[in-house]
């Protein structure tokens, strides 16, 4: 291979590129992104950025040298808007069209958005430069409706409350993040925001973005100086379309993190087999991110020794004064036990259990030997019985 284009250019795309030249590739990497700048990091976005503890400039991955010294072609600010696989280039908003020899699409997520929104009545929090919009806007005594009340949003909600804001964090389910933590880590998160002062309201339905705030399903206005919507993403996949690529939820790809032969896909955009739990998977994970980027670099490089891509997902939320961490699958779980601490301490470790086996681990300040021995008990697939025991599931 002479040229190999990475298409996506955050944690991703940056990953796969420094790969390429650690590995030895010493062939042309384009580096196609369509914001104007350089990789960044995004989670302290909705925490550091949002808060004000840090500038701009503080969310750089990599210096400006750095990124000199990979020698890549930098084309940002330009989106793409189409593939040509049997041609093999990468059609791009200004008309130019890129072609390769090897593929990496990393191009990640896109807010979803609600009716009455026209880009000038919510904010959303993907971009850098969504962050900073928003940052502007937050101050001491002002009302901000927070919609959905996910790990993005619950972020947000206590950024904004740790800046004095007067704070409304809204959620359709009863108990927030409950499909992905379950009810008991749902209601004891629920309950940290209360202690800190945000309103949330559950099993409210918002129809859409109105002057001066949202309105709910049964027609009541809650009105709000700023508001922010955070209801999830979809996968960047439309321009693809045509091009021969299976595209659902995400970019399909195989165990390999293989799209078609010589087309990978990684990070949050990717749909693929995980055979560690034997399930197709698409984390929108920061950690993910780099870790499938340096495995598509590897795999795309050295057809012939090919790895699968089975990690143990990880990802983490600062939200006030807690730092939580999960490790494993946790949607879908059949069961949820503490097996250190206790919830209502607000310092535990849950186990939670799919089939026999311990699918995942969250931990709440717990020391990090106590994660990393449950860490290995997820990683191992560990048998339920064994690693739990007879402890009473928690909200039995």
């Amino acid at each position: 291979m002479k040229r190999i284009v990475v298409v996506g250019a955050s944690a991703a795309g940056l990953a796969a590129a420094e790969t390429l030249r650690r590995e030895g590739y010493e062939g042309t990497i384009t580096l196609i992104g369509e914001e104007p700048h350089h990789p960044y990091d995004r989670p302290p976005l909705s925490k550091q950025i949002l808060g004000g503890q840090w500038e701009a400039d503080r969310v750089a991955l990599r210096a400006p040298a750095d990124l000199d010294a990979l020698g890549l072609e930098l084309r940002l600010g330009t989106a793409a808007t189409g593939l040509d696989l049997a041609g093999r280039t990468v059609e791009l908003a200004d008309g130019a069209r890129v072609p390769y020899d090897g593929l990496v699409i990393a191009t990640g997520v896109r807010p979803r958005r609600l009716p009455g929104d026209d880009g000038g009545r919510a904010h959303v929090l993907r971009t850098l430069d969504d962050a900073l919009a928003l940052r502007d806007r937050l101050g001491s005594g002002r009302r901000l409706v927070v919609v959905g009340a996910g790990f993005l949003g619950a972020e947000a909600a206590a950024a904004a409350r740790g800046l004095g804001m007067e704070v409304t964090l809204l959620e359709p389910a009863p108990v927030p993040l409950a499909p992905a933590v379950g009810e008991p880590v749902g209601r004891m998160l629920a309950e940290v925001h209360h202690d800190h002062g945000v309103a949330l309201r559950t099993g409210v339905t918002v129809t859409e973005v109105a002057d001066g705030g949202v309105r709910l399903a049964d027609g009541t206005l809650v009105e709000a100086d700023e508001v922010l919507v955070s209801i999830g993403s979809v996968p960047n996949t439309d321009w693809l379309k045509g091009s021969g690529l299976t595209v659902g939820d995400g970019l399909e790809c195989d165990e390999y993190s293989a799209a078609a032969p010589g087309v990978y896909g990684a990070g949050d955009v990717a749909r693929w087999h995980n055979p560690l739990f034997g399930t197709a998977m698409r984390i929108e994970h920061r950690t993910n991110a780099t870790e499938q980027g340096m495995a598509v670099a590897r795999n795309l490089l050295r057809p012939d020794q090919r790895r699968p891509f089975a990690p143990v997902p990880y990802f983490w939320s600062d939200q006030y004064d807690l730092r939580i961490q999960a490790h494993g699958r946790l949607r879908g779980h059949e069961e949820i036990a503490v097996v250190e601490g206790a919830l209502e301490e607000r310092k535990f470790l849950a186990a939670y259990r799919c089939g026999d086996r311990v699918a995942g681990v969250l931990a709440v300040g717990m020391p990090p030997r106590t994660v990393r021995t449950w860490r290995q008990a997820v990683a191992t697939r560990a048998a339920w019985r064994d690693a739990v025991g007879e402890l009473v599931p928690e909200g039995a």
